[in-house]
């Protein structure tokens, strides 16, 4: 059925002019404070709520699409109730008049002088088009892409450019990035279970026989105050995007020996999100032993569970890929990756006590001005069945 248009009753420069008050709306809108600094409106605000789902191009489905036709996305944040207020009378402007008259309504709204008058023919009811239009923008508005995109020169010279959001409701951070050879990182945080997913899609050497491209998944318990929490993640916004970082601290490499499967379908008490994120790694999923046991320590959690999502590595010894000649023999595999710049903790700087000149009130007075930046590496040994998985290790 073809779709239908609704025809109101807008002059062509009324439409006009909305557009223009639309576009200086949204350009105001992207204003954002100094650099990675808290944003005074978003103190108290629970609006910061960013979708991790906005990155889905990134993570596939595959790595000729990502390589291909994914863009990083433009940075856009979700900022105080004024301009949540602007944007929303922003989109009634532009929606409102002609979703009116095809209900059957006549609609006047008024932003300065211009006015909109929208004639239907029916009974439809204007409430119910005005909380639908209001429930489903202050949705968009909550849930799309909220990040910042940051430049970072790796040790090589090189600069790639990493995107960073946070989901305060789920209390999730997710670091996303393409390494000059094509690979795609994506770091998930999982705070509520001190879970760390790390990702790597890895493009394939076809002319070897080799699939397009692999995802592994290797998923190691969080070190708490190893990077800042999701509500302070949200809130940080950086004055000039095209400067290129570098970190402030290197927290040189730790390397993770991992020792079991996860089966992706009973992977629940380890982290619901990782069904999510490793879809495309039912076979590639990894996790260490020592993790499993530190999980079981909190609260809700039970050692059997744990053990009961995961197959433990055969125990026949094998030896390093890049010492087997067959393709089709077992080996360990490694893989190292580096996040080059993230924010590993907050700065706080001192303030001045009136009319009280205690430690007390010394240590109240201060408030926190900047974050701290550090650079870490992993390096993850894991068993692969066939030399074919790890041609990279040679």
């Amino acid at each position: 059925m073809p779709l239908m248009k609704c025809k109101c009753s807008h002059d062509d420069h009324v439409v006009a002019a909305s557009m223009q008050n639309a576009t200086n709306i949204t350009a105001r809108t992207k204003k954002i404070a100094p650099l990675l600094v808290e944003h005074p409106h978003n103190q108290h605000s629970s609006n910061n709520t960013i979708s991790s789902k906005c990155y889905d191009c990134w993570r596939g489905p595959t790595a000729a699409a990502a390589a291909a036709h994914c863009h990083p996305p433009t940075t856009t944040h979700t900022t105080n109730a004024n301009e949540n207020h602007s944007l929303w009378r922003h989109f009634s402007l532009l929606f409102l008049p002609k979703s009116a008259a095809c209900a059957g309504n006549k609609v006047v709204s008024k932003s300065g002088r211009h006015h909109h008058t929208g004639v239907g023919g029916g009974g439809g009811s204007l409430a119910s088009v005005n909380i639908t239009l209001f429930l489903l923008i202050n949705l968009l508005l909550k849930t799309c892409c909220g990040q910042l995109l940051i430049n970072v020169q790796n040790q090589g010279g090189e600069v790639i450019q990493e995107s960073i959001t946070s989901n305060v409701s789920e209390d999730l951070i997710t670091l996303e990035f393409q390494k000059t050879d094509g690979t795609l990182i994506t770091q998930i945080i999982d705070f509520r279970n001190e879970v760390r997913i790390l990702k790597a899609l890895v493009l394939g050497e076809e002319e070897r026989g080799q699939n397009l491209y692999q995802v592994m998944c290797f998923v190691t318990k969080f070190i708490k105050g190893d990077f800042i929490s999701s509500d302070a993640m949200a809130k940080l916004r950086q004055k000039n995007p095209s400067t290129i970082r570098t970190p402030e601290d290197d927290k040189g490499k730790d390397t993770f020996t991992m020792t079991s499967w996860v089966h992706l379908n009973r992977s629940q008490p380890i982290s619901r999100h990782l069904m999510t994120v490793c879809s495309e790694a039912i076979d590639a999923t990894y996790v260490r032993d020592v993790d499993l046991k530190a999980w079981s320590e909190l609260p809700g959690s039970s050692i059997s569970s744990l053990e009961a999502a995961t197959e433990k590595f055969p125990d026949t010894l094998s030896s390093r890929c890049n010492e087997v000649s067959s393709l089709w023999a077992p080996c360990i595999c490694t893989l190292e990756t580096c996040i080059g710049w993230y924010p590993c903790g907050l700065k706080y700087c001192k303030g001045k006590a009136v009319g009280d000149s205690s430690a007390a009130a010394a240590a109240a007075s201060n408030y926190r001005c900047g974050i701290k930046t550090c650079r870490k590496c992993s390096l993850f040994s894991y068993y692969v069945r066939q030399k074919q998985q790890c041609l990279w290790d040679e």
